[in-house]
């Protein structure tokens, strides 16, 4: 993979990830969150949708941008982890021929 398309696909990880904290702050929860400025009940978008509606429309794209996450996180895993791949220790030692070993004279004189 060029280092073009690995940038962008990395930009566009990032911007993925940081859309998918919003889409999930804005979610209304017990805590209240941020929900209560664009699909809470009775406040921010002036009755534009209702709060059914808006869960809907968030949890819908929670989870398309979780999926366009995975996808994104999946392909840099293996376009990129193949680039870098390991190497063991094995494959780069060279072998070496052992040594000729030279005969030993006894030293006591065998019997005949």
């Amino acid at each position: 993979m060029s280092a073009f398309w690995s940038t962008l696909l990395l930009v566009i990880h990032v911007f993925l990830a940081i859309a998918l904290i919003g889409v999930v702050l804005l979610q209304r929860s017990e805590g209240g969150a941020l929900g209560s400025l664009g699909g809470g009940s009775g406040g921010g978008m002036g009755g534009f949708m209702t709060a059914r509606g808006s869960a809907n429309l968030l949890t819908r794209a929670t989870a398309f941008l979780a999926a366009l996450f995975f996808i994104t996180s999946i392909v840099l895993t293996t376009r990129l982890g193949a680039e870098h791949a390991p190497r063991s220790i094995v494959d780069q030692a060279t072998p070496t021929a052992p040594a000729p070993a030279t005969p030993q004279t006894p030293s006591v004189p065998l019997a005949r």
